[in-house]
């Protein structure tokens, strides 16, 4: 599959209008954190989120007063973040209905496609992100797509709500977000999974846990850095680690063996599967 891909360059801050978040967990709360560095004011932040811990998380954290369920307060936003569970999506989406007809939509709900939201929300102004959780500590990917009545001005509004939780890309069809779904929304597991295979082959050869823990996610951050800072692919810069009848060559040549690069790579594309899956299960307008 070609995926066409738009990186866009980091702009001048823009001042921003309210903006409200149907959900308020996690990824939510990263944007929130990072509109709150743009000194954006909490004041203009308005969150509807049924759980009673993740409100006074809020409160605590950010200084908000969320509110169990939608109301009248919605209706100054120009921008609503759906950071709500697929399958709530539908069921969430009534009573916003209406409440801010004037309003973008940005969704960062796993699988669900823009024509539903499009359909539920009754707007064609819907924006379609799939987000990592480095995005927590600033150093996230996330992959955007944006129907068509979304103009420029909307996707500079977008970037500015979401620069601060890492690198954007825009693609330019909505099919190839199932694909950063597998690549890069589900891809900190598969890194956390060799750091704890790394971690546990430490301990089992004799380096205390903190050691080999360290020595873990300190290779994956050092190795994550040269290459976005190389202009070689991963392949030459692999290659010159990897002298013939060495260390790392012995690791490489047993990880060919058994076959670790097809498998990873069917891994990946299950999780594309399942992610068009989501669509189909929960996504029906």
């Amino acid at each position: 599959m070609n995926i066409a891909v738009t990186f866009l360059p980091r702009r001048e801050p823009i001042p921003l209008p309210p903006i409200g978040f149907i959900g308020g967990g996690n990824m939510a709360s990263a944007i929130i954190g990072g509109l709150i560095k743009q000194d954006v004011p909490a004041a203009s932040i308005e969150v509807v989120e049924p759980l009673a811990e993740a409100r006074a998380r809020l409160a605590n954290d950010f200084g908000i007063s969320a509110q169990p369920a939608a109301g009248p307060a919605l209706a100054r936003c120009k921008v609503i973040v759906w950071a709500v569970k697929p399958q709530s999506f539908a069921e969430a989406a009534r009573p916003v209905r209406g409440l801010a007809p004037d309003a973008l939509h940005l969704s960062v709900a796993a699988g669900i496609p823009s024509g539903s939201i499009a359909h539920w929300l009754d707007t064609e102004r819907v924006v379609r992100a799939m987000p990592n959780t480095p995005a927590l500590v600033g150093q996230g990917m996330t992959g955007l797509f944006a129907r068509a009545a979304v103009d420029v001005d909307d996707r500079k509004l977008i970037d500015q709500v979401l620069g601060a939780t890492g690198e954007l890309m825009w693609v330019d069809a909505e099919g190839s977000l199932d694909v950063v779904t597998a690549v890069s929304g589900s891809g900190p597991a598969y890194v956390f999974y060799f750091i704890e295979a790394m971690t546990e082959a430490g301990i089992e050869l004799g380096l205390t846990p903190e050691q080999a823990h360290q020595l873990a996610v300190g290779t994956f951050t050092g190795a994550s850095a040269l290459a976005a800072n190389a202009t070689e692919p991963p392949a030459v810069l692999r290659e010159r680690v990897t002298s013939k009848g060495g260390t790392t060559y012995a690791a490489i040549t047993s990880m060919e063996s058994a076959d670790v690069k097809a498998k990873f790579k069917t891994a990946i594309r299950a999780a594309h599967q399942r992610a068009a899956e989501l669509g189909k299960e929960f996504g029906k307008a």
